[in-house]
């Protein structure tokens, strides 16, 4: 029986699909291939971003192999809102050309961080809890002594009063402002403020003129770098501008006396004078009214002018008033009560 011409036909039509749906895979894999090798992303520009690196916000925002692509990556990686991200509020991400995207950052702005429980609580500058670390973040000023019974996220912290809030957003905008965020902000039961940079503590007072205070200080900060003690601003007003430095004068003991010159730059274990020919006052005694040290030989002796490293038995006992010698002239006591009672010594200056 001969084969119908109508049943050919049916077979090759088919043989013509299957050719032409692997031609059309071939292009549209093609296609793909030249759409994603195109507009493959080799440069990424990172904007607003203060707390994370460019690298860092990569790695956050662009995960997964789409993020590849400067069509893709905008439309898939723009995010309004993110919850695992500390300090960041949202993304977005913008093709610039063919090879480059841009990814703007959208962050939180702290004005101040207090503790609670383990944690710290950051604030916005209308007191709204942002976010909570265990991790400090030392560019964010720090406050203590503003106490919160509770925190919800998103809702404003409370705190006792308006006042406390307002003096904490004013001052972190001056510490920001000029680059002096301290290290330590307290406010004391009767809210009186003071500042810690380093070992210089700086009394505020009140809220009053902080601006005027804050201008002066610092100003006063890098000529004090270095030193210890309290710089006190407390008594600023529109008419007073003077700041005095109360410095920390470490007492001279047997230990860490440093003299030992004569006036004449003679090197006699007794002088009163440093090797630079400042005035020191003589050595300190010890408890059986002796300078402590030992000779040259090594032996333990009551008026040496060496100290024994390994003789620790000296008595700071000095009376009331005992007189250094005007220690760098204007120093005229360390006030030592008998006993134990050796405390601290500070000279003032005025600024």
């Amino acid at each position: 029986m001969r084969e119908s011409n109508y049943r050919k036909g049916i077979q090759i039509d088919k043989k013509i699909w299957y050719i032409a749906a692997g031609v059309g895979a071939a292009v549209l894999l093609g296609l793909i291939i030249f759409f994603f090798t195109y507009y493959r992303v080799e440069n990424i520009e990172v904007m607003g971003s203060s707390h994370y690196s460019e690298e860092e916000i990569k790695e956050m925002v662009l995960r997964g192999p789409l993020a590849s692509n400067s069509v893709l990556a905008p439309k898939l990686y723009t995010k309004d809102a993110t919850e695992d991200i500390p300090f960041v509020e949202g993304f977005s991400v913008k093709q610039i050309n063919r090879n480059t995207i841009a990814v703007s950052v959208k962050e939180k702005h702290p004005v101040g961080c207090i503790p609670y429980l383990d944690s710290y609580i950051y604030f916005d500058r209308n007191g709204i809890f942002i976010e909570g670390s265990r991790i400090r973040d030392e560019s964010v000023p720090y406050f203590d002594g503003i106490q919160v019974d509770h925190v919800v996220m998103n809702e404003k912290l409370p705190i006792k009063g308006t006042t406390i809030l307002n003096t904490a957003v004013a001052l972190s905008t001056i510490f920001q402002k000029n680059e002096m965020v301290p290290d330590h902000i307290q406010f004391d039961d009767n809210y009186q403020i003071s500042l810690l940079y380093g070992d210089i503590t700086v009394m505020l007072g009140k809220d009053s003129f902080l601006e005027d205070k804050m201008a002066r200080v610092i100003s006063i900060l890098p000529k004090i770098q270095g030193k210890k003690g309290t710089l006190h601003a407390e008594n600023i007003t529109d008419s007073m501008k003077n700041i005095t430095f109360e410095e920390y004068v470490e007492p001279v003991t047997a230990e860490n006396w440093t003299g030992g010159y004569e006036e004449d730059g003679e090197y006699t274990g007794t002088g009163e004078y440093d090797e630079e020919g400042n005035h020191v006052g003589p050595k300190p005694e010890d408890s059986d009214g002796e300078n402590a040290g030992e000779d040259g030989d090594g032996d333990s002796t009551d008026d040496s002018g060496y100290e024994d490293p390994y003789d620790y038995d000296y008595l700071y006992g000095y009376d009331s008033g005992y007189d250094y010698g005007g220690y760098n002239s204007g120093y005229d006591s360390y006030g030592y009560d008998s006993g134990y009672d050796y405390g601290y010594y500070y000279d003032s200056y005025s600024y």
